[in-house]
């Protein structure tokens, strides 16, 4: 894996789909060795601002630097060298190995006739081995379940071997044990490999945990941005979300509680009856 980091950032983002714009204008950063998370409502424009950042949504307004160089002016194989994006879904090919679909990741790094990648099988097995999907290498991808297949594309991105790694909710469908494992490789990518990192999340606890910066979003706009206590504050949540939140802080660490309509409350501990 690089040891360098990229930074990488939208300015005045103005983002729209079908003429309606549902990103007025967003400034989003990436810097190398962080984690930073996108959060907010569903339709908030989380998932577009990433979009644009990996080139994949044509901003109306606006540009994206990779480097403090314009990001259009790269070719799509240079970009692709040092940029990459697991989005929330992808199509499953039939009848293809675990392996053949996570050496999709060196595309940019092959020649016309898949030729000329002489770091390719290191990358490949470094990518199944952290992401654990090592020992079903020569199963069929279409073969697995839903949280299989979300870490062998998770191994696609890494064996594209990257400095910036951007992530549409990557822990949906994996269970809690890969959830955590999911969530432990990122900050290993940005702490041990200067990676920079840029991640959807819906749960707001594991983007309090995981992320060095926190971006909250709400109807296309950035309304706060910093660490995960400045942002994520119950009056910011109350009113970002539309209903009441409660956000605990214990040793820095930051706990939101999401307050229904039938929350179960705690009943007052019932007296003990003295032995007969």
């Amino acid at each position: 894996m690089t040891t360098s980091g990229a930074a990488l950032s939208g300015h005045g983002l103005r983002l729209a789909y079908h003429g309606t714009v549902v990103v007025p204008g967003a400034d989003v950063a990436l810097a190398p060795g962080r984690v930073t998370a996108l959060v907010g409502p569903n339709g908030s424009g989380k998932s577009t601002v990433l979009r644009a950042l990996a080139r994949l949504h044509r901003a109306e307004a606006g540009d994206v630097r990779l480097d403090d160089q314009d990001a259009s002016a790269l070719s799509a194989k240079e970009f692709a060298r040092r940029v990459t994006l697991l989005s929330q879904s992808r199509p499953t090919p039939s009848g293809v190995s675990v392996r053949e679909v996570v050496g999709y990741g060196r595309h940019p790094y092959r020649g016309r006739w898949r030729q000329d990648d002489p770091d390719g099988a290191r990358a490949i097995a470094w990518a199944m081995e952290v992401t654990g999907v090592a020992a079903m290498a020569e199963r069929a991808v279409d073969e697995l379940s839903g949280g299989e297949r979300q870490r062998v594309w998770l191994a696609t991105c890494l064996a594209q071997d990257t400095r910036v790694l951007l992530l549409d909710e990557p822990t949906t469908y994996l269970d809690l044990r890969y959830q955590v494992e999911i969530l432990d490789l990122v900050r290993d990518l940005a702490d041990e490999h200067g990676v920079a990192v840029g991640v959807v999340l819906h749960d707001l606890d594991q983007a309090a945990a995981v992320a060095d910066h926190v971006v909250l979003l709400s109807r296309g706009e950035v309304v706060g941005a910093g660490t995960a206590v400045e942002v994520l504050t119950a009056d910011a949540l109350t009113a970002t979300y539309g209903l009441r939140v409660e956000v605990t802080v214990h040793d820095g660490v930051v706990r939101t509680h999401p307050v229904g309509r039938h929350v179960r409350r705690r009943r007052p501990a019932e007296p003990e009856l003295a032995p007969l």
